[in-house]
């Protein structure tokens, strides 16, 4: 495992919450996409369109947040409790299908690992205890 981050999920508010992060926290955005940036997001309402599909804010070495905005048409209801994912960057996809076999049994799959758009091999879960989990392997890192 080469690093383990919080992932927050906002419902419209993601870009002000990471600039009130940063402000606070200090620190470097490394991504910045907006849901019309990304495959198909043209097909999105106008006003979904804009909000966040994904933030990263680098605050040091080790710690890294990264958010993205929900959207209803997506089917998200974003509410205290399901507002986060703890995101695991991996070493190899086979510890990506390690970690999610563990983290999944007797869970929930929401995502089960493929490679992305963005080029990651990447899944999501929520485990038995009700904690959601992304993992995710990029060659490039």
């Amino acid at each position: 495992m080469i690093t383990t981050n919080p992932y927050l999920h906002f419902m419209g508010q993601a870009e002000a919450a990471m600039r009130f992060y940063k402000s606070v926290l200090g620190g470097q955005f490394a991504t910045f996409q907006r849901y019309k940036d990304i495959p198909g997001g043209e097909k999105m309402p106008e006003n979904d369109q804009e909000k966040m599909m994904h933030i990263s804010l680098i605050v040091n070495k080790a710690t890294t947040l990264m958010a993205s905005d929900s959207v209803k048409p997506m089917g998200d209801d974003i509410h205290p409790g399901n507002n986060f994912h703890i995101c695991i960057e991996a070493e190899s996809e086979a510890e990506v299908d390690k970690l999610f076999e563990g983290f999944s049994r007797d869970g929930r799959v929401t995502m089960p690992p493929n490679k992305t758009f963005w080029g990651a091999y990447f899944c999501m879960c929520i485990d038995k205890f009700g904690v959601a989990w992304m993992i995710n392997y990029s060659e490039n890192k």
